[in-house]
């Protein structure tokens, strides 16, 4: 078929008048597989319905996302290998990890390569390294643990309180935090202990606690443990309740630890699926049979960041990219985005949360 018929043809399909937006690679990274997964599938539904707005908007600078996918299963070795895959792919936004061991390492080949990253990594050495290109959209360790650790001694006095870590760059951290806010408050840990995430059998763990007389535990960690532990104390015959972080959104905790979840208290940002502005987004999640806990409204909040900020640059280039994001300010579903020299939000804060019933809600 000549060029003046192939025209003709795709005149007539109504094509011709309706040039295809170019594709600009954008990108997420996290557990997609292994025992965290659950928190990749948060990360993965939240920057896919992002997207798929932006897109319907007429994409950004008249040019059509595309997601890009990278599964690092929490592992540091993996995150680094599938930065360098994105690099490849020459995407221009990343959206990632989310284990802080895997975001320290994977956030220096996007820095050397010009990427601009949001991530909700927490471990304070993500922006304390001094590169530009990271921008955190949630708040620190040393932030939630000092609410975690106060907490803890204003609301447990008298109570043999352990403070437990599973070696983690994001579990030692957090624990670390707890117990120096708790001490602070003159409410020394009765025990300080590490596991090692992943095993099946904590019976050790549980026999000190009980021999001690801990009634609470205070964990840096993931969900995954926290369920099993819980599960093996009830089996001793130990009523512990647990103070967590940020990973204990996951209402796979609720399914793996049956009703003694509800004896999980944990810190995280307040709760944006209360925020009046983001009431659509959430409806339309809700609409679309997923429940926008945990990391959900935060990957879409990443993608909105990317879109606002590009527009403002009038580029994707990274100089233009990440000026705008250091010195702007971003209406998201989260709530507003500024960020701090480091690349910190200027404005974060954690509260307390308790399961209850499945649903997790404001502590009392």
């Amino acid at each position: 078929m000549n060029k003046t018929l192939l025209a003709a043809a795709l005149a007539a399909l109504g094509l011709a008048s309706q040039p295809a937006l170019a594709e600009l690679p954008v990108a997420i990274a996290g557990p997609m597989s292994g025992q965290y997964a659950s928190a990749g599938d948060q990360i993965r539904k939240g920057a896919e319905m992002a997207i798929a707005d932006i897109n319907a908007r007429g994409g950004v600078l008249g040019e059509k996302l595309v997601l890009e996918v990278g599964d690092d299963a929490c592992d540091p070795k993996q995150a680094v290998s599938v930065a360098n895959t994105m690099v490849n792919k020459e995407i221009v936004f990343m959206h990632g990890h989310w284990c802080s061991s895997s975001t320290i390492p994977a956030s220096d080949v996007y820095y050397e390569a010009d990427i601009p990253m949001a991530t909700v990594s927490t471990n304070p050495q993500v922006t304390e390294r001094g590169l530009e290109n990271i921008f955190r959209i949630m708040g620190r360790d040393d932030q939630q643990g000092m609410v975690a650790g106060t907490y803890l001694a204003d609301h447990f006095k008298g109570k043999k309180i352990a403070v437990v870590d599973d070696k983690s760059a994001y579990g030692k951290g957090l624990a670390d935090e707890i117990a120096k806010a708790m001490t602070a408050r003159g409410a020394e840990p009765a025990l300080r202990e590490s596991i090692t995430a992943g095993e099946k059998d904590y019976s050790g763990l549980v026999t000190k606690l009980k021999r001690d007389g801990v009634e609470v535990m205070a964990y840096g960690g993931y969900h995954t443990e926290v369920a099993l532990i819980l599960r093996q104390a009830q089996q001793a015959g130990l009523d512990l309740t647990v103070m967590g972080g940020d990973t204990m959104t996951n209402s796979e905790l609720v399914t793996a630890a049956g009703p003694a979840a509800d004896k999980v208290l944990f810190t995280f940002s307040p709760d944006p699926r209360k925020n009046a502005s983001a009431a659509p987004v959430v409806e339309k999640f809700r609409a679309a049979k997923i429940e926008p806990e945990g990391y959900v409204l935060y990957a879409y909040a990443a993608m909105q960041l990317f879109e606002q900020a590009a527009t403002a640059a009038g580029s994707t280039d990274y100089d233009a990219l990440q000026k705008a994001m250091r010195e702007g300010s971003f209406d998201t579903v989260i709530g507003n985005l500024s960020f701090d020299a480091k690349g910190d939000q200027k404005a974060p804060g954690f509260v307390v949360y308790q399961w209850q019933g499945g649903q997790y809600d404001y502590a009392r």
